[in-house]
């Protein structure tokens, strides 16, 4: 497949815009070619998700990048790194690797800071101060902001990773193809939970699991949820899309009633008449959320809130369930993770150092499923993150369980794991 290029692409590409741009847009140019793009468009914005240190590539990139005199040329926002750049006590460094890591991932979000990148360190770009509009092409990485932007937004980005992030964020462009075309965003499967009870789909935990479930059952293609309250909030359609994302590599969902491009059912099938139908029910629900719940200790030993990072909404939500009650277990940590907008907001609304005085900890700029935060000990923990829950037993060792703010605060306060394995049932 040949791509046209534009007369200015076609003199970026050979280095007339700088070795940067040249480097980018061959990049760029030849992912086209895979993708079946014949043309390039122009984004409006970038997040990057190349910032985390998986290993030296990554760093020598970025400062190969800087070398040749790269900058972004459109407003860039970045992912979470590898340190909690405002509170660097809390990552680990008792090993050599650790402090490996700590270092190289410092360098890597300096490296990017330095590229032009606004520091914003967050997984949850869209809670900041300016969101792309309906139908807005941009170039989003990052598999949770991809989903929300995709879905909950209706801007239009195709699946963008390490390099090809940053490669955007300089040229401004991004192939053609994938979900900026009409065609490809229209739903492929459908999730019918009108047997849900209105007690279910009250619940915030629910949404994570109906991710999960969505995920498993439509893989990489767009799955359609019919039922769901046309009121659902963001953060449930959040936690919906995260937990889609990492279960199943789901990039575009639409909620019939809700989401910008599914008005009626008709609307979001399109061309897909034919799509096939899974009846949801509260037992898939209940054996979704056993199956993401490992833990067989009593014991526990943390909690972690913000998976993607938190919202104001969902700190408040656990200042509400935390205050006047019980002071959290000595041998429980209790971690909430957010972005430095949303932990501005909510430290001016006082929800900050109430929450710190009642024994929790907040982490800005990465999560604690992504770097060495948790103690070496800790063996169980709690959460309310489908996508925690999917990632953390594989990424750090441990064992969770998938449970409301409530259940969490709840075992957080006793020191054992206590939550309601009927919640689905009757």
């Amino acid at each position: 497949m040949t791509i046209t290029l534009t007369p200015v692409e076609q003199e970026m590409l050979d280095g007339k815009h700088g070795p940067a741009v040249a480097m980018s847009m061959r990049i760029i140019t030849e992912l086209g070619r895979v993708r079946g793009a014949t043309q390039l468009i122009d984004v409006n914005s970038v997040h990057i998700d190349g910032c985390i240190f998986y290993g030296q590539a990554g760093l020598d990139f970025a400062n190969k990048l800087i070398e040749l005199g790269g900058k972004v040329t459109v407003p860039t926002t970045v992912n979470v790194g590898s340190i909690d750049l405002i509170h660097p006590n809390l990552i680990l460094q008792n090993t050599d690797h650790e402090k490996f890591v700590a270092r190289a991932g410092r360098e890597l979000m300096e490296a990017y800071a330095t590229l032009g990148c606004r520091q914003t360190w967050t997984c949850a770009p869209y809670q900041m101060d300016s969101r792309p509009a309906v139908g807005e092409n941009i170039a989003w990485a990052e598999s949770n902001a991809i989903v929300f932007a995709n879905s909950v937004l209706g801007a239009r980005t195709d699946r963008y990773g390490d390099f090809l992030d940053i490669a955007s964020a300089i040229t401004g462009k991004a192939p053609y193809a994938g979900l900026h075309l009409d065609h490809l965003r229209y739903g492929h499967v459908v999730l019918d939970c009108t047997a849900l009870s209105q007690r279910v789909l009250d619940m915030d935990i629910t949404y994570p699991i109906l991710g999960y479930i969505g995920g498993h059952i439509a893989g990489t293609k767009n799955p359609v949820y019919v039922g769901l309250p046309s009121d659902v909030s963001e953060d449930n359609l959040k936690a919906l899309g995260a937990a889609a994302a990492s279960s199943g590599g789901v990039a575009l969902f639409h909620v019939v009633g809700r989401t910008p491009e599914a008005d009626t059912l008709e609307q979001a099938l399109g061309t897909n008449t034919d799509a096939p139908v899974h009846k949801i029910t509260s037992d898939d629900i209940a054996n979704a959320r056993a199956e993401l719940s490992t833990a067989t200790l009593d014991k526990l030993d943390a909690v972690s809130l913000g998976t993607p990072h938190a919202s104001v909404d969902e700190i408040r939500e656990a200042y509400n369930a935390l205050i006047g009650g019980e002071a959290i277990h000595s041998d429980v940590d209790f971690y909430i993770s957010t972005g430095r907008s949303v932990f501005a907001a909510a430290k001016e609304e006082g929800l900050v150092e109430a929450l710190e005085a009642l024994g929790v900890t907040f982490v800005l700029d990465t999560c604690t499923y992504v770097t060495s935060i948790l103690r070496p000990n800790t063996r169980t923990v709690m959460t309310n993150s489908g996508k925690w829950a999917h990632y953390a037993p594989g990424n750090l060792g441990i064992d969770v369980v998938l449970a409301t703010v409530s259940e969490c605060v709840a075992s957080a306060r006793s020191g054992n794991v206590t939550w309601d394995r009927e919640l689905f049932h009757g």
